[in-house]
Order: structure tokens, then sequence, then C-alpha cells
């Protein structure tokens, strides 16, 4: 069984190539509603990135919103943001906990079937599916799950007869993919170019995500 969160169905996953144009586009995002913003920042971490973390971190309680850094769990634990996303390649699970505490959220990436039952052992919070199709957001993409492999992974996890936590879809998503992904049983999605380009667009995601 698939459980059920109070989770926010939407995660806003920053874009931008400076600090400045990412911290135009989470205010953006949370000015058109959004209730979850995952910080994306791949270059190199500095004392500007920490102010820009905290700063964020500011915005989003004033939103009532969720904050998250996306790896980085030294400067999650320095900003006391919400939690982390980790991927399959990050720091494990059990040692962000460790370094965190029990009342972080902690989410991790996942691409098979075997990825998943591997987060559900490290007790994450919610998983993050996909790549739904190709996305030129991330590098070092793993292979494109699509209708199928979505649809074969959430009906083997049925099969387990289990609690699995929250699932979201990522990985290139559009506005038409959003009620294909609840049919197959996904919790929520993460975007990024989609709110990036067009953040009034969480109004109509959220219609859709029932």
């Amino acid at each position: 069984m698939i459980s059920s969160s109070l989770y926010p169905k939407i995660q806003y996953i920053s874009q931008g190539e400076t600090l400045t144009a990412q911290m135009q586009h989470i205010r953006q995002a949370l000015d058109a509603g959004a209730e979850w913003i995952q910080i994306r920042w791949k270059q190199p971490k500095d004392l500007a990135f920490h102010k820009f973390c905290r700063a964020v971190k500011e915005h989003c309680i004033s939103y009532q919103a969720i904050c998250l850094l996306n790896d980085h769990v030294d400067t999650a634990r320095a900003t006391d943001v919400d939690g982390v996303h980790l991927g399959l390649t990050d720091m494990p699970v059990a040692d962000a906990r460790v370094l965190l505490g029990s009342d972080k959220i902690i989410g991790g990436t996942a691409n098979t079937l075997a990825d998943v039952v591997q987060r559900m052992e490290e007790n994450c919070d919610y998983i993050g599916i996909g790549p739904w199709r190709y996305t030129t957001t991330k590098q070092n993409l793993s292979p494109i799950l699509g209708l199928e492999g979505f649809t074969k992974i959430v009906q083997d996890l049925q099969q387990l007869n289990c609690v699995v936590p929250p699932l979201y879809a990522i990985g290139g998503i559009r506005l038409e993919d959003i009620s294909i992904l609840q049919q197959i049983g996904v919790y929520g999605i993460a975007v990024s170019t989609l709110i990036t380009e067009q953040p009034q667009q969480i109004t109509s995601i959220k219609s859709l995500l029932t």
C-alpha cells in the first residue's frame, strides 16, 4: 500500500545559473503558490551559497513552505533548512539522518524497483522516481522510465503489500502528464523547467493533483 501524506504534492526544484537567478525563480514560484522548494545547486559552495540558503529558508517560512537542499547535507545542517534530497551516489541516508536529526525530511532518488526498496529500507520520508522523460536540467541522466517503467514499478510495489512512502515523479514532466501519473498511483511531482518558465502553472498543476 502506498501511504498518504501531508506533504505538498508539488516540489519546485530550483533552476538558474546564478544565485540571483535562482532566487528570482524561487520567489516567483512561492508567489505563484509553491509550498515546497528544493534548492538544487551543483556549483561550488561558498559563503554566498550559505547566505542564499538562509535567505530562501526565511522566504519559505514567510510563505509556510518547505525548504530542502538537494545533497549538501553539511549546508543543510548549518542553515537548519527542513531537510535534504539525496541521490543514489550522495551521502548515505543513515549518515544524513545522524547529522540532521529525526525531525528533518530526507528524500531519496530511485530509478528501479530495487532502488525504491533500498530507499524504503533506508527509511526515506519520500521517494523521487524518474526520469519520466528526457530532461536537460540534469547531467548523467538515469535510464528514462516513461509510462511503462513507472507503471511496472508501482504495480510491483503493490504486489509487495507493504507501506510505501509518497512517490514523486521527476524528469521532464509536462502539464498533460499529470493525470496519467495520478492514474498510475504517483503521489506528487517534482518539477523544475515547467515552473521556472511558467510559474503561473502551479495553479493548474494543483487542480490536477487530486
